[in-house]
C-alpha cells in the first residue's frame, strides 16, 4: 500500500511553525515548496544523497531548543546508513526524520531501490542501529499520528513513509539555486535566533 507523497506533506506543514527543515534533492524539492510555502525561508532544499540527515543532526545539537525535521529519502539514506547509529548515540531530544520511501531513486528516471524488493526495512535498520522510535507508516492516517507524536518526542523518532512514485501534476517550479537557498535558509536562522552566522560580506 502507498499514498501520495504531497499529500503527505500537506499534512506535515500544517503541524510546522517554527522549526527548521533539511531536505532532499528531486521531486520532493518542488512539493515540499508548495505543501508548505510558510516553511520555505525556513528549508534548506537540494541537499544531496546520505547528506540530510546528518546535516539535521548538526543543527539539532546546534540548536537543541529547536526542532529539526529531516526529509531524507529511501535512496538517501540508503547512502548513509551509518547516520542512524550516530543518531541513536547522541540521542538529540529534537530530531524528527522522515524517510521519504518511494522504492526508487526518481530524480534519475526511477531505478528502484532496495526497498523495492520487500526485504529492506528502513524502520527495522534504525531500530537495529538504536533508534527505538522507528516506524513505518503505511497509511496517510498513520503518518499523521506519527508526525504528532514524533514533533512531540523527547529523543529521536523516525518514520518511514511508504509514499507511490507520482509526482504532484500542476505544481508551481522552485526557480532558486541551491546556493541561493542556502542564504535565504541562514538568514532565516539568524533572524529567528539573533544571531550572528556568516557575518557582513567582507565586500561591503
Amino acid at each position: 500500500m502507498s499514498y501520495s507523497r504531497f499529500e503527505a506533506m500537506k499534512l506535515l506543514g500544517a503541524r510546522l511553525e517554527t522549526e527548521l527543515v533539511i531536505l532532499s534533492l528531486g521531486g520532493a524539492v518542488d512539493e515540499w515548496y508548495n505543501a508548505a510555502p510558510h516553511m520555505r525561508e525556513a528549508s534548506l532544499f537540494q541537499q544531496q544523497l546520505g547528506c540530510v540527515t546528518p546535516e539535521a543532526l548538526g543543527l539539532a545539537a546546534g540548536l537543541p531548543h529547536r526542532r529539526i525535521v529531516s526529509l531524507d529519502t529511501d535512496g538517501g539514506l540508503l547512502f548513509n546508513l551509518g547516520a542512524l547509529a550516530t543518531v541513536a548515540n547522541e540521542q538529540p531530544e529534537n530530531l524528527f526524520i522522515v524517510v521519504w520511501d518511494n522504492e526508487q531513486y526518481q530524480s534519475i528516471g526511477g531505478p528502484r531501490t532496495h526497498t523495492a524488493a520487500g526485504r529492506v526495512d528502513l524502520s527495522a535498520i534504525a531500530r537495529g542501529a538504536g533508534i527505538d522510535n522507528a516506524f513505518t507508516a503505511q497509511t496517510l492516517e498513520e503518518f499523521d499520528a506519527h508526525c504528532a507524536a514524533g514533533l512531540a518526542a523527547t529523543g529521536p523518532y523516525l518514520v518511514v513513509a511508504k509514499t507511490d512514485g507520482i509526482l504532484e501534476p500542476g505544481i508551481r517550479r522552485k526557480h532558486s539555486d541551491g546556493r541561493e537557498d542556502k542564504y535565504i535558509f541562514v538568514r532565516h536562522v539568524e533572524a529567528t535566533e539573533g544571531i550572528s552566522i556568516m557575518g557582513p560580506s567582507e565586500h561591503n
